[in-house]
């Protein structure tokens, strides 16, 4: 142990576990609005006004990796609120989101999550393994690559498809950063392929429910950072779904691990939903 290479046999489900835990209690001690509006002052790495509560979950999340570290691990961490921060290596790569939909964390509403992704490479493709906690439902999702994703300790069935109506539009599509003016340049794609939108405001939940089959297809409207989507994709991959980054050099899952929002996420049950979901604009 201590080289680059043993980083990604770290504990890093037990890591994240010990971290939602310390989250939900954070969340918990503070439950009002007033409480989780409170802002730092600051801007985070990925440029938005970093909340107290986004600050002090960052805390947490950082307190396992200087444990991981402090057992001999090397690694470097991405956060959205920190930045880089080396550890030791650049060879493996730990992508966070404290809180991914931290505006609905802020006014009450259920659908927020801590993301933490661990890659042996600078892109989506390089993920090798994904968490997701839904603090609303309380579910947590995870990924490890070639072995399938699970939800609470369930594998999920890679194998079920999408669901259409009976003009064969995709049944539930789920939309992200649902501005009404990026909602509005994409109304006619949506209404040609989409029965019902769902807007959950997370990009990390949106693909998980890809990644379970509750949604036939997901797209953003806006282009996304990688530590919004890094650990999720893997899971909806795992999960029987497909997922793209329109946009970028080197293939649909080159987007770089980082927090600067550079092209959109898109993802489906099936190889026709994701080509659909290619002919949503996005800005």
């Amino acid at each position: 142990m201590g080289n680059a290479s043993t980083a990604l046999e770290a504990d890093w489900l037990g890591a994240c576990r010990r971290a939602a835990e310390a989250l939900a209690a954070l969340l918990d001690a503070r439950p009002t609005t007033e409480e989780r509006a409170e802002e730092t002052g600051e801007r985070g790495e990925g440029g938005d006004r970093t909340l107290v509560i986004d600050a002090k979950a960052e805390v947490v999340i950082f307190e396992q990796l200087d444990a991981l570290h402090a057992q001999g691990f090397r690694f470097c961490a991405l956060s959205e609120e920190r930045g880089v921060v080396d550890y030791g290596s650049d060879d493996v790569r730990v992508i966070i989101d404290p809180i991914d939909g931290s505006l609905n964390a802020k006014r009450g509403v259920p659908s927020h999550a801590l993301s933490v992704a661990v890659a042996d490479g600078p892109t989506m493709a390089d993920v090798v393994f994904g968490y997701v906690k839904d603090f609303g439902t309380r579910e947590e999702w995870r990924a490890a690559r070639g072995e399938g994703a699970f939800v609470d300790d369930e594998r999920l069935d890679a194998s079920l498809g999408e669901r259409r109506n009976r003009a064969g539009k995709l049944e539930v599509v789920g939309i992200e950063s649902a501005d009404p003016r990026w909602v509005a340049q994409s109304i006619d794609a949506l209404l040609d392929l989409t029965h019902r939108l769902r807007a959950v405001g997370s990009i990390a939940l949106t693909l998980c429910q890809v990644a379970g089959a509750r949604f036939d297809a997901m797209a953003s409207l806006k282009r996304c950072r990688g530590v919004d989507a890094a650990a999720a994709q893997l899971i909806a991959r795992e999960g029987g779904g497909l997922v793209a980054f329109p946009g970028c050099d080197g293939g649909d899952l080159a987007a770089p691990l980082d927090a600067v929002p550079r092209v959109p996420v898109i993802a489906a049950r099936s190889p026709e939903g994701l080509d659909a979901m290619r002919r949503v604009p996005s800005v």
